[in-house]
């Protein structure tokens, strides 16, 4: 062999090896993903699992905003469902057995509605079609057709001192107060679904999670509160208040979901509850008497009616504190009640004074001053903002 042959045969196999290493270091991290990607058996391993998503009570309609539950309740944003309603304010006159019905616009009783004995609440149906008065010792439902202002026949219910509905729209539940029960029944014709027997007195006020899978019930009689599962129809936690004579009253939940608010009417304040884990509220002193709670239509502050000293406490969501105090000239005793479509007007009954306030949301000025019947008290504002109520005296999501 010539050299110059030797030269060029020992440049060729430099060059094969060259190009050899090149593959081999190509190929190499190829390999090294395809074994990544399998078991020590040659098993392709399993992708981590997303984890899943709460989409809330089933058939609930989706939360429209998951910071902001009261997203749907913005001024005048009015369902079609009820958006040719006339605007009036229904008041249950627990000693008188009526409900006076006021025109907003004139801020005058313009009709008052015979019902059952000692009507407590005026209560939204959940499709919102109809107004449901809570004749507690007369043990019957009577119906009122929003869109006419027309009572319809009686239905027979016992003890039925308030009324919520579920979020998937299906069951009404009945606070039957005396009867000691939590009564599940059908939304629209009122059968009895399921009684739940409670263990506590004077079973009242509630309100849901904002998955809509669990609901906070307050006690009135016994200081307690209730966290009762909504699907099963069961409690599944209770618990005292920590104060020597509570009174829970009314029960709102938080814009986010994360706390629920319970008004006490012999604390003086607010119990300020984490519904999730079920622990030890804490009390906020509002006033004398706190009564009713109700959130503002911009979702940033809740007016807390003080029903033994005339006022009205505002609690602002953002500050987590109390920031004003309305006091009713000539004193009162604010209750319950609503907000008006537009937010520029919070309505409440005045329990021991036969009469009703109009208070300006914006100033805390006393707009008008009503007289009712007797003992009025779960005064509904209707037609409201919102896509479904939950029930009391017009919870809406």
């Amino acid at each position: 062999m010539t050299p110059r042959r030797t030269r060029a045969t020992a440049s060729l196999i430099a060059a094969t090896t060259v190009l050899a290493a090149l593959a081999g270091c190509s190929a190499e991290p190829k390999a090294h993903r395809a074994a990544e990607a399998l078991g020590t058996h040659g098993v392709k391993a399993a992708e981590p699992k997303p984890k899943p998503v709460d989409r809330g009570l089933p058939g609930m309609p989706p939360v429209l905003d998951p910071k902001d539950l009261y997203a749907a309740d913005r001024p005048d944003k009015l369902s079609p469902v009820v958006k040719d309603f006339p605007s009036r304010v229904y008041v249950p006159n627990t000693e008188s057995d009526t409900v006076s019905v006021i025109d907003p616009k004139t801020y005058k009783v313009i009709e008052t509605i015979p019902v059952g004995r000692q009507p407590q609440h005026v209560v939204p149906s959940w499709d919102m079609k109809t107004l449901w008065v809570n004749n507690d010792k007369g043990n019957t439902l009577t119906p009122i057709d929003p869109k006419t202002g027309k009572a319809g026949r009686t239905v027979d219910v016992h003890d039925p001192y308030n009324l919520y509905f579920t979020p998937d729209g299906k069951y009404s539940i009945v606070m039957a107060s005396l009867d000691r029960e939590l009564v599940f029944r059908d939304a629209h014709t009122m059968k009895t679904v399921k009684t739940v027997p409670v263990s506590c007195y004077g079973v009242n006020h509630a309100d849901f999670s904002a998955d809509g899978r669990y609901f906070i019930v307050s006690c009135e009689f016994s200081g307690e509160l209730l966290k009762v599962d909504t699907a099963k129809m069961k409690v599944v936690g209770q618990e005292r208040l920590p104060f020597k004579g509570a009174m829970p009253q009314d029960v709102k939940i938080s814009p986010d979901g994360k706390t629920f608010y319970i008004a006490d009417m012999v604390a003086n304040g607010m119990w300020v509850l984490d519904g999730k884990n079920f622990t030890t509220p804490e009390l906020l002193p509002t006033g004398k008497g706190t009564h009713g709670l109700y959130v503002s239509r911009d979702s940033r502050e809740m007016y807390i009616s003080n029903r033994g000293e005339g006022t009205i406490s505002i609690f602002d969501f953002a500050k987590n504190k109390l920031t004003k105090k309305w006091t009713l000239p000539d004193g009162g005793s604010p209750d319950m009640g609503g907000v008006s479509s537009d937010g520029k007007i919070l309505w409440l009954s005045g329990r021991y004074d036969a009469e009703v306030y109009a208070i300006d949301t914006r100033t805390g000025k006393q707009i008008a001053r009503i007289p009712v019947g007797d003992g009025p008290h779960g005064l509904a504002v209707y037609p409201q903002p919102g896509r479904y109520s939950l029930g009391h005296t017009g919870i809406f999501r």
